[in-house]
């Protein structure tokens, strides 16, 4: 079976495949098309919406079967913020990297006076497969909880990864190994559902 995963984001490639590769679906991304979609407005307050609004969308424009995923961070003293703006939090124009360092300079800031126990927070990710005919195939949320950190540690992960602090391992997101991430994180628990409904579908 082969999927369309629509994002460019090599992280969150990397992440999906390394969980469905082993069930024999490729996993492409938007950079493996000749030419990539103009991107759809994410009007959803939600992420499972803006998640099904994604997955229908690349699906009905590119003729493939599809994967989007909306995920994002949800501070709890910050009543829920970033949420569905995570990305764009700080509006930051620039690469990638820029944005994430912007991105976790604003929460940072935003928490300055919070103290470290009341800084519980939660990765959450939803996922969706479509098919071109508009219909939805499986839909899948995982969740990832921790604490924001002081400030950022470690080199792995993309994102908010250097500030999701897990007591439990005394590391941030980023200070895990690939395969620790992979077996805690939200994108790693919703990508596990999803192979368990892939794998009762047939071959596409």
């Amino acid at each position: 079976m082969r999927i369309l995963f629509a994002t460019s984001n090599p992280g969150k490639i990397r992440e999906v495949t390394e969980v469905l590769g082993p069930l024999g679906v490729e996993v492409v991304g938007l950079d493996s098309l000749e030419s990539i979609p103009e991107e759809p407005e994410e009007t959803e307050t939600t992420f499972e919406g803006n998640a099904r609004l994604k997955a229908l969308y690349y699906a009905k424009t590119t003729n493939y079967r599809c994967l989007a995923e909306d995920s994002g961070l949800e501070v709890d003293a910050l009543d829920g913020a970033p949420g569905v703006f995570s990305a764009r939090y700080a509006g930051a124009q620039g690469t990638r990297e820029e944005k994430d360092q912007a991105n976790n300079k604003k929460l940072l800031g935003a928490l300055v006076n919070i103290p470290m126990e009341q800084r519980t927070a939660r990765f959450v990710c939803a996922m969706c497969v479509a098919d071109p005919d508009g219909s939805i195939v499986a839909e899948t949320q995982g969740r990832y909880e921790g604490l924001v950190a002081d400030g950022p540690r470690g080199s792995g992960g993309f994102g908010y990864d250097p500030l999701l602090y897990l007591p439990d391992v005394g590391k941030t997101s980023a200070e895990l190994s690939p395969e620790d991430k992979n077996a805690r994180s939200h994108r790693g628990h919703a990508a596990r559902a999803l192979a368990k409904l892939l794998e009762r579908l047939a071959p596409h």
